[in-house]
């Protein structure tokens, strides 16, 4: 087994803007595998609500918007699966290349015109490759700097730029096509972009990352093995019970569902808390890190709850409330996609300049993410004002959606690299990849609770939506910088 020393000493600590050569390898596969998710996503709920005659599936907006949640929660969700796989299979190496091939897999299949079978199918490839591949790429760049790196946080915000700057390109180019010309050459341009960077991984892998990625930390014995096996039958089962008893009483509906997958977005991460911190292999130092890290949990759901409806709520807002002409060009609904990135390619480098300069003078992880909750309401509260001048009814200027955006990726750049590399500093040693898992299902508890909240989209007013979840989102960033001494405490001696 390698100590944490060793695995730093074998990565070429120089060669990429002053960091690790390894984070090139890594910076540009996150690269082209965002080029396809985003791509694809910035596409996908016009594909199902879009009518039959126009390419789309025909289904309500409504659901459509229902089925994007739960399909990033699921996405996030299968986190889990990835970090086990990562943990005490493969190694975060290897589980990134195979989930990279089952999401090209996916992206295919929706390629063809497969209908509302074909989506699920597809869905299904993407959400477990992804799973596999997306936590594990982040472990493996936490894997590359010692833990007292000061360029630990600048490092995880350059690579967090090589994903946006993938996102940003990709609703310009599989957007338009999808839009314009057709949705499934669309997706099949988001697959040949998940293939190229399958080969930027597997040709510069072994030269750039060392030994980083390549060990398993808590492997399994032989009754292990067959322990694994049979409970991943067992699940199988008792899924499929589940559901032939949900479709023969009539009640396996879209409500039903969603609902399932909401529990399951709350309960999955409390579980992976409570086994972590009752584990003999988690020592005292770490439980107290992992009881700082609760309340950190769940200030990025919230934050996540209101980023990640720029795919749902203000997509469809992008599609059917705003003015799309301006100055006689022709916007596409799905360009708005790419303001997220966008903003995030043009701030990354200075926020990770920032972390350099102030050193450790920096603001504390905890308010960090109190005032990244301050930017995401304001993002919300700012959607009361056009909603007000409109009534609710009128077109309204794009500007608006750009300005929310731009609030809530001032939050995002205080949360996100920060979090990921709050995380792995946090982890328990024989959780490690686990751990970043858990970082995921963030996300994934966020959207969970988005299927719900679509919903409630369509029965009330523009005003009230945007409104009670700003103001949440700016009660609970008060919440958490009152706490702050005591998360950093728990921390003890982590940042």
């Amino acid at each position: 087994m390698y100590s944490k020393e060793e695995i730093v000493k074998s990565v070429p600590q120089k060669g990429f803007f002053g960091h690790p050569k390894g984070l090139f390898t890594l910076f540009f596969t996150e690269f082209w595998e965002r080029f396809s998710y985003y791509g694809m996503r910035a596409i996908l709920i016009f594909y199902m609500y879009y009518e039959l005659h126009e390419g789309g599936l025909g289904l309500d907006r409504g659901t459509a918007n229902s089925i994007m949640a739960m399909y990033g929660s699921l996405v996030y969700m299968s986190g889990v699966i990835g970090g086990w796989f990562a943990d005490r299979v493969w190694g975060t190496r290897k589980t990134v290349f195979y989930g990279g091939i089952l999401i090209m897999i996916g992206h295919i299949i929706l390629a063809l015109p497969l209908g509302f079978v074909g989506l699920l199918i597809s869905m299904l490839f993407i959400i477990i490759g992804t799973g596999l591949l997306k936590s594990n790429v982040s472990t493996i760049v936490g894997d590359m700097y010692d833990e007292k790196d000061n360029r630990r946080d600048s490092g995880f915000s350059i690579f967090y730029m090589g994903i946006n700057m993938g996102a940003f390109i990709a609703p310009f180019i599989v957007g338009t096509i999808g839009e314009t010309v057709n949705f499934h050459l669309g997706f099949g341009i988001a697959a040949i972009g998940m293939f190229i960077g399958l080969i930027v991984f597997y040709v510069t892998q072994k030269k750039n990352l060392g030994l980083a990625g390549q060990e398993i930390p808590n492997p399994m014995n032989a009754s292990e093995k067959k322990k694994a096996l049979r409970n991943f039958i067992i699940g199988i089962i008792a899924i499929l019970v589940i559901g032939g008893i949900l479709y023969a009483t009539g009640n396996l509906t879209m409500a039903v569902f969603s609902l399932i997958i909401t529990t399951l977005g709350i309960l999955i991460p409390t579980i992976f808390f409570f086994v972590m911190y009752r584990s003999p292999k988690t020592n005292k130092d770490e439980k107290s890190r992992l009881l700082a890290y609760i309340p950190l949990f769940i200030a990025a759901v919230m934050f996540w709850a209101i980023q990640e409806q720029g795919a749902t709520i203000l997509a469809t807002y992008a599609d059917t409330r705003t003015d799309l002409s301006v100055g006689g060009f022709e916007l596409q609904a799905s360009w708005f996609q790419s303001l997220n990135p966008m903003f995030i390619i043009i701030f990354a480098p200075i926020f990770a300049w920032l972390w350099l300069r102030l050193g450790n003078k920096q603001p504390s992880t905890p308010k960090k993410f109190a005032i990244s909750l301050f930017f995401a309401g304001l993002s919300f509260l700012v959607m009361i004002i056009p909603a007000k001048m409109s009534g609710g009814t009128e077109l309204v200027s794009p500007w608006w959606l750009v300005l929310s955006f731009f609030l809530v990726v001032v939050g995002e750049l205080l949360l996100s690299p920060v979090g990921l590399s709050a995380t792995t500093k946090l982890a328990p040693a024989a959780f490690a990849a686990q751990t970043m898992s858990l970082w995921f299902l963030t996300s994934a508890a966020a959207q969970a609770i988005n299927a719900q909240l679509v919903r409630i989209y369509e029965a009330v007013s523009e005003i009230t939506y945007f409104g009670a979840l700003g103001v949440i989102s700016i009660i609970l960033g008060v919440v958490l910088l009152v706490l702050t001494p005591v998360i950093s405490k728990a921390m003890r001696g982590v940042n």
